[in-house]
């Protein structure tokens, strides 16, 4: 994926390693560190397929992630009143 463009913006990538969620039968999950392409002007994320591959085995096992986090969730509506 070296020199490419992102399919939204046109913008150049560069490599990073991410914390990337990711969505595998009706759940999400986080995973760190993930290698990834992001897009230097609108922070797009592309994964490379062995990359991809990896997390949807760390997904499949997601029974065995030990660490949750857990985030404050607001209604988007909230902002209008």
């Amino acid at each position: 994926m070296k020199h490419e463009q992102c399919e939204f913006c046109e913008g150049e990538l560069e490599q990073r390693r991410v914390l990337a969620w990711f969505r595998f039968q009706g759940e999400t999950i986080y995973i760190e560190n993930v290698p990834a392409w992001v897009c230097k002007q609108c922070a797009e994320q592309y994964y490379d397929a062995p990359v991809y591959k990896q997390m949807e085995k760390i997904a499949q096992q997601r029974e065995q992630i030990q660490n949750v986090i857990s985030f404050p969730l607001a209604q988007f509506e909230m902002a209008l009143s």
